[in-house]
Protein backbone atom coordinates (compact mmCIF):
# COMPACT_ATOMS: atom_id res chain seq x y z
CA UNK A 1 0.00 0.00 0.00
CA UNK A 2 1.83 3.56 -0.78
CA UNK A 3 1.60 6.50 1.72
CA UNK A 4 0.39 9.52 0.34
CA UNK A 5 3.61 12.26 -0.07
CA UNK A 6 3.63 15.14 1.96
CA UNK A 7 2.81 16.68 -1.89
CA UNK A 8 -0.11 14.50 -1.85
CA UNK A 9 -1.20 15.66 1.37
CA UNK A 10 -0.59 19.10 0.73
CA UNK A 11 -2.98 18.82 -2.39
CA UNK A 12 -5.68 17.86 -0.40
CA UNK A 13 -5.20 20.21 2.60
CA UNK A 14 -5.63 23.08 -0.48
CA UNK A 15 -8.60 21.28 -1.99
CA UNK A 16 -9.98 21.12 1.66
CA UNK A 17 -9.87 24.85 1.80
CA UNK A 18 -11.88 25.05 -1.81
CA UNK A 19 -14.87 22.96 -0.76
CA UNK A 20 -15.50 25.09 2.18
CA UNK A 21 -15.65 24.79 5.63
CA UNK A 22 -14.36 21.79 7.60
CA UNK A 23 -13.64 20.53 10.70
CA UNK A 24 -10.43 19.87 11.72
CA UNK A 25 -8.88 18.20 15.62
CA UNK A 26 -6.43 18.64 16.97
CA UNK A 27 -4.38 15.34 17.99
CA UNK A 28 -1.60 15.77 20.83
CA UNK A 29 0.32 12.05 19.99
CA UNK A 30 0.50 9.70 17.25
CA UNK A 31 -2.48 7.61 18.97
CA UNK A 32 -4.45 10.48 19.10
CA UNK A 33 -3.82 11.40 15.34
CA UNK A 34 -4.31 7.79 14.01
CA UNK A 35 -7.42 7.46 16.16
CA UNK A 36 -9.05 11.03 14.67
CA UNK A 37 -8.08 9.87 10.96
CA UNK A 38 -9.80 6.27 12.01
CA UNK A 39 -13.00 8.67 12.59
CA UNK A 40 -12.84 9.86 9.34
CA UNK A 41 -11.47 13.37 9.81
CA UNK A 42 -10.16 14.87 6.39
CA UNK A 43 -6.88 16.74 7.94
CA UNK A 44 -5.77 16.96 11.48
CA UNK A 45 -4.09 20.15 13.30
CA UNK A 46 -1.27 19.99 15.82
CA UNK A 47 -1.59 21.35 19.38
CA UNK A 48 1.34 22.99 21.06
CA UNK A 49 -0.29 22.97 24.13
CA UNK A 50 -1.64 19.04 24.06
CA UNK A 51 1.89 18.16 23.19
CA UNK A 52 3.82 20.15 25.80
CA UNK A 53 0.89 18.98 28.39
CA UNK A 54 2.20 15.77 27.34
CA UNK A 55 5.89 16.18 28.03
CA UNK A 56 5.12 17.04 31.57
CA UNK A 57 6.12 21.00 30.30
CA UNK A 58 4.04 24.16 29.93
CA UNK A 59 2.80 25.30 26.47
CA UNK A 60 5.66 27.10 24.45
CA UNK A 61 8.30 25.65 26.67
CA UNK A 62 9.16 22.42 24.45
CA UNK A 63 12.78 22.69 22.62
CA UNK A 64 12.49 23.43 19.08
CA UNK A 65 14.15 20.51 17.82
CA UNK A 66 11.73 18.07 19.91
CA UNK A 67 8.62 20.05 18.81
CA UNK A 68 10.11 19.81 15.23
CA UNK A 69 10.64 15.72 15.47
CA UNK A 70 6.98 15.45 17.19
CA UNK A 71 5.49 17.44 14.06
CA UNK A 72 7.51 15.00 11.31
CA UNK A 73 6.49 11.93 13.45
CA UNK A 74 2.55 13.00 13.40
CA UNK A 75 2.84 13.49 9.45
CA UNK A 76 4.59 10.41 9.03
CA UNK A 77 2.10 8.16 11.36
CA UNK A 78 -1.11 9.55 9.11
CA UNK A 79 -2.50 9.54 5.51
CA UNK A 80 -4.29 13.01 5.98
CA UNK A 81 -2.64 16.76 6.16
CA UNK A 82 -1.46 17.57 9.31
CA UNK A 83 -0.96 21.20 9.93
CA UNK A 84 0.47 23.26 12.60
Amino acid sequence: MSHPSVADKRQAFHRLHRSGCFVIPNPWDVGSARYLQGLGFPALATTSSGYAWSQARPDNQVPRDAVLEHLREMVAATEVPVVS
